[in-house]
């Protein structure tokens, strides 16, 4: 997946009078007269599509009484909540008063009247697509009383939400369409903002991440994995029961919930509904429930029996010497103990010797050497490795690290065989042998000069044969095509989402295609294994590129539809990492070993996969 830009992003500044300021600190503001929308109640505000009919504009003496408080980071605040809702299900009766890095000056359960400005607050800029938040800027308010009794919070339930997820307007803004909270579920939530909203015993669909934050699901029976998370299946259904879960609370006294994909949110969990620009629409908790429930056990695969030669693929997560030793180690545990010491391992995001530094380095020898240590000391094979030096900066990735794709393999099993040639910018091509195909250089890169290219790992192609037998050739295609940024969110206010990503996946899925079509018509009954971290979906049109002809099969379709997933993101499990085969590989094992995605203690956020090739 793309690399994230800082999470809370610094909004605008807010001016505030001497006065004001002074008056705020003493946590009493007397407010002024506005000549604009006085007596002004928050469903006025919000109005019935995303957008605030009153943007832009002054509002004064809008009651309600205050929800909850933002008092950390650059975005500090207050949720208001009219105790005295209208008759219409489209429009809020919440909203956002934002003091920025101000904290605010008044408590849960206080009645106020509010004056401000109206604004359309877009997480991460307008141009990034997302929804906005309606909220009040540079505001000033008066407490009238104290210890009111909060609005009841709204249940997000099964019942509660809509099947379907968003209207479709052709890739167009649907900001301006009326809300529709019984028919779209983006609708309910938009026609929800701000409002207290709870959830009970809610399944958790995404591990607890860095920010501490999770996901769960409102809609226990829909759309379940084999190991209790949420599949995401088809671009027609996101889930649209996913919920984030925030906390407002101090973690020094209410820590955030450390929770695995397969347990539970028991109790209830409430709290305002907010918007960001990772997640969408997030259940900012002023009351948390407690995980209950254990997970599944990480996966472990088989061991191959005799004759069988496993070929795995593992993104590794911007490996480098600058990693910790414990991630190494873990990564090493998982290839031997989880993996069964595959024969050939296909690695995605290697990082060179100096990591993230931006220093000219490209060599990754004493990252590829650090790594086979650890499996060395964790009772695995002594593997060796091939790989070729990306051209500095020109492969994307996290900046200075020339991520690059590369081999390991075991010679015990496996021989590698090597033909000179092979650089980071000539293209490896097929070759007739004997009848047989080879290669032009190997390792070898795929069309690396293509534009296709351009920002992106180069495909590593390998030709292999097994120990003992020269005669049982085979290659293998490793690969990490370009990520996913710059695409439109799921929750995005254009529906549905544009993918502008996918074009140029879809063109190196062609050239890697083109690749293993020359290499079948030098020999039909060439073994071919493609695999690595494709980053993009079983159903996407660059899967359908790339499988075109009938050249490869994609080994995931092959598994129960519940099973088909490796990566886990806004709670939503998918699939991402592929291993496709050429028509003679049948008979083949497949195994996604679930050992990271679903928790929140990662070696990678990417679980590995291994291929059994069968005599």
């Amino acid at each position: 997946m793309p690399s994230s830009p800082s999470r809370r992003p610094l909004r605008r500044p807010v001016t505030v009078a001497a006065a004001v300021a002074a008056a705020l600190t003493a946590g009493l503001v007397v407010l002024p007269q506005t000549a604009h929308a006085a007596g002004t109640r928050i469903h006025d505000i919000q109005g019935t599509t995303r957008v605030s009919p009153l943007a832009g504009k002054q509002v004064s003496g809008v009651p309600g009484v205050v929800t909850a408080l933002r008092t950390f980071g650059s975005a500090r605040g207050f949720w208001v909540q009219d105790p005295q809702p209208d008759d219409d299900p489209a429009t809020s009766e919440a909203i956002f008063v934002f003091t920025g890095k101000t904290t605010p000056q008044v408590a849960v359960g206080d009645a106020v009247t509010v004056a401000g400005t109206v604004e359309e607050y877009y997480p991460g800029g307008k141009d990034a697509g997302l929804q906005s938040v309606t909220e009040l800027t540079g505001a000033t308010w008066q407490v009238t009383a104290s210890g009111r009794p909060l609005p009841a919070a709204v249940r997000l339930d099964a019942a509660a939400i809509p099947g379907a997820y968003a209207p479709d307007a052709d890739g167009g803004n649907i900001e301006s369409l009326p809300l529709r909270p019984r028919s779209y579920a983006l609708d309910l939530y938009e026609s929800l903002e701000g409002m207290r909203v709870s959830v009970a015993d809610a399944p958790v669909v995404g591990p607890t991440n860095a920010h501490h934050e999770l996901w769960v699901t409102a809609d226990p029976k829909h759309s379940r994995t084999a190991r209790g998370g949420v599949l995401y299946g088809s671009y027609a259904d996101p889930n649209p029961a996913r919920i984030k879960i925030g906390s407002l609370l101090p973690l020094d006294t209410d820590p955030f919930p450390v929770a695995d994909v397969g347990t539970t949110l028991g109790g209830t969990t409430e709290g305002p509904l907010d918007y960001d620009n990772f997640g969408g629409y997030t259940l900012q908790a002023t009351t948390l429930g407690k995980v209950t429930g254990k997970a599944p056990a990480p996966e472990a695969t088989r061991a191959s029996r005799p004759g069988e030669v496993a070929v795995a693929t593992y993104n590794v997560e911007n490996l480098s010497p600058a990693t910790g030793q414990a991630k190494f180690d873990r990564l090493a545990k998982g290839l031997v103990k989880n993996l069964a010491a595959p024969d050939v391992v296909a690695l995605e995001e290697v990082q060179d010797n100096s990591g993230p530094t931006d220093d000219g380095t490209v060599a990754a020898d004493g990252t590829l050497k650090k790594l086979t240590d650890a499996v060395k000391a964790a009772g695995g094979p002594a593997y060796a490795w091939r790989q070729i030096d990306p051209e500095n900066d020109k492969d994307g990735g996290q900046p200075g690290g020339n991520i690059r794709v590369a081999f390991l393999y075991n010679p015990a099993t496996v021989s590698f065989t090597d033909i000179p040639g092979g650089n980071a910018t000539t293209p490896v091509e097929p070759r007739a042998d004997h009848g047989r195909a080879t290669l032009s250089a190997s390792p070898g890169r795929i069309a690396p000069t293509d534009p296709a290219w351009q920002d992106s790992r180069k495909p590593l192609v390998g030709q292999f044969a097994v120990k003992g037998r020269p005669e049982r050739r085979f290659f293998v295609v490793a690969n990490h095509f370009n990520s996913k940024g710059g695409d439109q969110g799921l929750d995005s206010r254009f529906q549905q989402p544009a993918r502008s990503s996918e074009k140029q996946r879809t063109a190196q899925a062609g050239l890697v295609n083109r690749f293993v079509k020359d290499l079948l018509a030098k020999d039909a009954k060439a073994e071919v294994v493609v695999a690595g971290d494709l980053n993009d979906y079983q159903f996407s049109p660059a899967l359908k590129t790339l499988t075109a002809g009938g050249v490869l099969t994609d080994q995931v379709n092959g598994l129960p539809r519940a099973e088909r997933y490796g990566y886990v993101y806004s709670g939503n499990s998918q699939v991402l990492d592929h291993m496709l085969t050429s028509p003679q590989l049948r008979g083949t094992d497949y195994d996604v070993v679930h050992l990271n995605a679903e928790y929140a203690d990662q070696a990678s956020d990417h679980d590995p996969q291994v291929l059994r090739i069968r005599p």
